[in-house]
């Protein structure tokens, strides 16, 4: 059974990892950005679906 301090660890570190997603996609350069199809401005849904999952 999950703890309610194991839960919050959980949900904190998943939070972490959706930030510097988020943050190292919106600062790629934007040559780089284009060569891997990226657009910048789609940082936060990317960082989402790769840390959460992609909602149904």
């Amino acid at each position: 059974m999950i703890t309610v301090f194991e839960m919050l660890k959980t949900t904190a570190a998943n939070y972490a990892l959706y930030r510097q997603t988020r943050n190292e996609i919106a600062n790629l350069p934007a040559h780089i950005a284009l060569d891997l199809g990226i657009y910048p401005g789609d940082a936060e849904r990317i960082a989402r679906e790769a840390v959460y999952g992609k909602a149904a």
